[in-house]
């Protein structure tokens, strides 16, 4: 985007979203469960990180199969997080304070306790019954049932669910709890634009992070290829993301949107081809303003999910893969988006850089330098600027509440057995991969369950007292204090970091990550060693000789060898006349 001002810019291009999962954030009642008040309470603290939209995780009605993102009731919110009048302080606060306020838009499916679907479901002829996906059975050469055809679940599993009532399957692309909704049906549509989208729209929310945003069209539903022989179901992803109707319906929640000035921020898997990204962010489209590419944070996973053995992904890989991301925006229209963590993927620290004691401080802060200096709209998730990283090995699957996890370590029990040997592995896989990691409560102090409530927590707290938001309050060069001087600096130098065009260099080095970020001109240099042992880049600096070193991961560093996990940003600005 270079020679876009800033002035021109929208809101939601220069601001820093911050992501809180309320089950996990802060307890103000005491029941072990993260709730909406928690959430005002600590809204001072996030405004003083320096970010300027809050993205809250689902929060409406749910029987919680899937942590929320089984809705079966839009407008009324789960009542262990509180009522919707809480929701509305909720917003009035955050607007008080200066902040925007997203929430997750879950409207690919429902629950199977949604009123809809207990319709749907009820009869053939129900009026409802086109607003799921309702399929006959197929029958093999000995007249057993079939699935309608091979699809497999994000969940592990079949897609399809047997209805006994009705005698039909219908489809579910996550758990046989999360009916997908049939978006073909002109009134579907139109309940989900006028109901759910302008009944919060209306409440004064500021847009949406609209959860698997390409699968509502699904394609011709073909039988997947058979990539997996031994497997009954197949990966699918490749047909039912990115049908041929997703571009029209992406206009059609446009129009909603854009009466409200709301922003949008897609979730947009299985989407390797980039030109197809960037149609769904191209602002002459006006289909969504920017997407999550899953590129980075998929870097060292296999070709299926939890396939992690060996953990041998090159610092290569990594580049290529925020490579990609960037490009979204070089000679586009396009906006991209800067993360990585979510509550899907576990702890950044310990997947991409070093959780171990010596490292575990400078690996947060060189991580936190590298996403605040790329371009697009900038996502941080609660916790991430403390630097928390994955739970130990140590714990037992017990510990693990994710539905994903428990049904991922139950296949490979059932398909191997219960081998001591792979069920290992899949320990181990989950232990560097799950969910679960995201989801452990907020550290606010090192009081028992960190602060975050005074009853057991709904899920076990990492035993780490030394990290938590209070300690590194009072360490002026602490992981928290860091993150806050980077995103002043963000702010600062917002046409370099936010809109500047980005250009890896000395790709092929194992140890050192450099880009430059160029606006008008101005450029931004970043070195990054992602390595346990110090690096020299002397010959780098000889390059950039009028370069000025703007900060340090390390604070107060000079001369041109880099500490292990020590991030630099180098400034050469234009002498203005």
């Amino acid at each position: 985007m270079p020679g876009t001002l800033i002035k021109d810019c929208p809101w939601w291009k220069t601001g820093v979203v911050y992501q809180i999962y309320p089950a996990s954030y802060n307890d103000s009642n005491n029941d072990g469960i993260g709730d909406l008040q928690g959430i005002v309470e600590k809204l001072d603290y996030i405004k003083a990180l320096g970010v300027d939209i809050v993205w809250i995780c689902p929060h409406f009605d749910s029987p919680q199969v899937d942590m929320g993102y089984d809705v079966s009731d839009y407008q009324n919110i789960y009542p262990p997080y509180g009522t919707v009048a809480d929701c509305d302080t909720l917003i009035a606060e955050c607007h008080a304070r200066g902040l925007k306020i997203i929430f997750d838009l879950v409207v690919n499916h429902t629950s199977d306790q949604h009123k809809w679907f207990q319709e749907s479901r009820s009869s053939k002829s129900n009026p409802k019954r086109d607003w799921y996906i309702w399929r006959p059975a197929r029958y093999d050469e000995k007249g057993n049932r079939k699935p309608p055809n091979n699809w497999r679940s994000n969940f592990t599993g079949p897609a399809w669910t047997w209805d006994e009532h009705t005698q039909e399957y219908y489809l579910h692309l996550f758990a046989p709890e999360q009916p997908d909704l049939n978006w073909e049906n002109e009134e579907v549509r139109k309940c989900i634009f006028e109901d759910i989208m302008e009944f919060w729209l209306r409440k004064g929310v500021d847009g949406f992070r609209v959860d698997t945003v390409n699968m509502y069209c699904k394609g011709d539903m073909r039988d997947a290829p058979i990539t997996q022989p031994e497997e009954e179901t197949q990966f699918a992803g490749l047909i039912y993301c990115n049908g041929p109707r997703m571009h029209e319906y992406l206009r059609q929640m446009n129009e909603v949107l854009a009466r409200y000035d709301a922003m949008s921020v897609g979730e947009c898997p299985n989407t390797p081809d980039m030109e197809k990204v960037k149609k769904y962010v191209s602002a002459k489209e006006k289909q969504l303003n920017m997407v999550f590419q899953f590129d980075v944070v998929d870097v060292g996973i296999g070709q299926f999910k939890f396939q992690t053995t060996p953990f041998n992904w090159k610092l290569q890989d990594f580049k290529a893969a925020i490579s990609r991301t960037q490009s979204i925006m070089k000679d586009s229209d396009g906006w991209s988006t800067a993360f990585l963590e979510n509550h899907d993927q576990a702890r950044s620290v310990s997947r991409f850089a070093s959780d171990a004691p010596e490292f575990r401080e400078a690996s947060a802060r060189m991580l936190a330098l590298m996403l605040i200096t790329l371009s697009g709209t900038l996502f941080v998730y609660q916790g991430q600027e403390l630097g928390m990283v994955n739970a130990p090995l140590s714990w037992s699957m017990d510990e693990y509440k994710d539905l994903d996890s428990s049904n991922y370590y139950e296949m490979v029990r059932r398909n191997t057995n219960g081998d001591p040997k792979a069920l290992q592995e899949a320990k181990e896989a989950l232990q560097y991969l799950a969910r679960d990691h995201a989801r452990m409560p907020m550290q606010w102090d090192s009081s028992p369950n960190a602060g975050f409530s005074k009853a057991k927590p709904w899920m076990r707290v990492n035993d780490d007292p030394h990290c938590n938001a209070a300690a590194q309050e009072k360490n002026p060069k602490s992981v928290l204090a860091f993150w806050r001087n980077m995103l002043s600096l963000r702010k600062q130098y917002v046409e370099l970091f936010v809109l500047g065009e980005y250009q890896a260099l000395d790709f092929d080095n194992p140890h050192i990550f450099t880009y430059t970020k160029t606006y008008l001109g101005d450029v931004a240099l970043v070195v990054l060693n992602f390595s346990k042992k110090e690096q020299s880049i002397s010959a780098l600096l000889s390059e950039f000789k009028s370069a000025k070193m703007l900060v340090s991961s390390e604070w107060e560093a000079t001369g041109s060898t880099l500490m292990p996990y020590e991030g630099r940003v180098y400034v050469r600005q234009q002498v203005q006349n």
